[in-house]
């Protein structure tokens, strides 16, 4: 299977609320457009310091990652994130890589958008079609 990238924008999730709670102007909430590797492998969204730091977001708690080289390191964890992709979102946490060249689009977001990788085409679809359905337990 090859690499699959796919275009998406991450926006800080408290710039978000505060927006909705009229703090802060639509406008000002912070964001990024970039262009993610697909990693089914990777647990959630992979950013780097620098989009950390453009994003204004916060770190909760320091962890660790075990890198696809086998190496383990020190990261950090931050508060939620909202991640968008054609006309579909979610929030999760995302994890900061220092030096991380590219976005990783882990397993966690690509659930909650409802999509996957489409064997033959090489890029994302809906995984229940091209409509969003939230299915409730």
């Amino acid at each position: 299977m090859g690499t699959v990238h796919a275009e998406i924008t991450i926006r800080n999730s408290a710039d978000v609320v505060n927006a909705e709670r009229g703090l802060i102007r639509e406008e000002e909430i912070r964001s990024i457009a970039v262009t993610a590797m697909v990693d089914t492998g990777a647990g959630t969204i992979v950013i780097n310091e620098e989009q950390y730091l453009e994003l204004g977001l916060s770190a909760y708690r320091e962890g660790s990652a075990l890198l696809a080289d086998g190496r383990r390191i020190s990261c950090q964890i931050t508060h939620p994130v909202e991640i968008l992709w054609k006309d579909r979102g979610t929030s999760c946490e995302a994890v900061v890589i220092p030096g991380a060249k590219t976005v990783l689009l882990g397993a966690i977001p690509l659930e909650g958008m409802d999509v996957m990788i489409h064997p033959q085409r090489q890029e994302l679809v809906g995984a229940h079609g091209d409509t969003v359905e939230y299915m409730l337990m």
